[in-house]
C-alpha cells in the first residue's frame, strides 16, 4: 500500500539562474519487500510462515521525506563580447544539487533460529520499550538444577534443561531471542541514517561556430566529501540491497558489539569525480 504527495516548485532562467526545488512525502507498506536474496537489511521470508499478517509494517521501499534542491547557473560574463572573451573567460555552467533523504527501514534479527522453524533468515528480537533505543544486549541461556555435570548451559546436549534466558544487559531497547523464545519486535522497526548530499557539476562550453561545439564537463558527488554511512546508495532512487554479512551479523544483530554502529558497517560514501567531453557537428 503506497501513499504520497509530491510538490515542486520552479524558477525559470533570469539572467542565467534557475532554480528548482521538490519534496516528496511517501508512506509505503507491505509484508515482504523481494522474493530474491537482494537484501538482509529487511529480510525476504518472514518470520512466521503461517501468520504473514505480523510481518505487515513500513516497507524497506518506504523513504518518508524527500528534499532535493537543484540550481543551474549559466554565467552571463562576456556574452557579447569577442569570440575569445566570450569562449575562453564564460560559457561556464554550474549545477549543484542538494539531496536530503530519510533513511530506509531496517529488520533487527537475532541470527538464529528463535522460533524453531527450521529458517532463521526472518527470526525478529525481543523488543523491551522502556530500554535505550541504541542499545542491543545479548542473552545468557538458563538451565535447571538437573543438568548433568559437565554439560554446558545452551549448549545442544542442554536443550532438555534450558528453562529461559537472561538479558546481558536489561537497559537494552533490543534483545537477543534465544532459540525457542517470542521474539515480539515488530517488523523494520529500525530508522536507518539519513542521506545528506550535494553534487556539483562544471560544465564549459567552447563554441567554434553555430553547428560546431565542445563541451567538457566536471560531476562530483558529494562534492564537499561528506561521510554519509547509509545502507543506500547517495546517486540512486532505487532500494538498496545489502547483503554482506555485516549488516546482519554486526549492525542489526542486538549482541553484536558493533550493534546499530553505522560508521562501522557501511561504506562512507566517499567523493567520486567523473570528466566527461563531447564534440556537437
Amino acid at each position: 500500500m503506497y501513499h504520497g504527495l509530491a510538490l515542486q516548485v520552479n524558477r525559470r532562467f533570469t539572467s542565467g539562474l534557475q532554480f528548482q526545488g521538490a519534496y516528496t512525502f511517501s508512506k509505503t507498506i507491505d509484508n515482504s519487500t523481494a522474493d530474491f536474496f537482494s537484501t538482509v537489511i529487511t529480510p525476504r521470508r518472514p518470520q512466521d510462515f503461517q501468520n504473514l499478517k505480523v510481518d505487515r509494517s513500513n516497507s524497506a521501499l518506504d523513504h518518508r521525506h524527500r528534499f532535493t534542491l537543484s540550481a543551474v547557473y549559466d554565467t552571463p560574463w562576456f556574452k557579447h563580447s569577442n569570440w575569445m572573451l566570450k569562449n575562453l573567460a564564460s560559457n561556464f555552467q554550474f549545477i549543484p544539487v542538494w539531496i536530503y533523504e530519510t533513511g530506509e527501514w531496517g529488520d533487527v534479527q537475532s541470527v538464529r533460529d528463535s522460533n524453531l522453524n527450521g529458517d532463521s533468515a526472518g527470526d525478529r528480537a525481543v523488543f523491551n520499550p522502556a530500554g535505550n533505543p541504541n542499545v542491543g544486549s545479548g542473552v545468557t541461556p538458563l538451565c535447571n538444577s538437573s543438568l548433568p555435570s559437565g554439560t554446558t548451559c545452551g549448549s545442544t546436549a542442554s536443550n532438555p534443561y534450558l528453562v529461559g534466558y537472561l538479558a546481558d544487559n536489561g537497559n537494552a531497547r533490543y534483545i537477543t531471542a534465544g532459540r525457542g523464545a517470542l521474539a515480539n519486535a515488530g517488523r523494520n522497526t529500525l530508522k536507518l541514517p539519513p542521506i545528506d548530499n550535494i553534487d556539483l557539476s562544471v560544465v564549459k562550453k567552447i563554441n567554434f561556430t553555430e553547428r560546431y561545439q565542445f563541451v567538457v564537463g566536471l560531476q562530483m558527488l558529494n562534492a564537499f566529501n561528506h561521510p554519509q554511512f547509509v545502507a543506500g546508495l547517495l546517486n540512486d532512487i532505487a532500494s538498496f540491497g545489502n547483503t554482506s554479512d555485516a549488516a546482519r551479523n554486526r549492525f542489526l544483530n542486538p549482541s553484536s558489539p558493533l550493534f546499530l554502529d553505522a560508521r562501522s558497517n557501511f561504506p562512507s560514501n566517499a567523493r567520486t569525480m567523473g570528466l566527461v567531453a563531447k564534440f556537437s557537428f
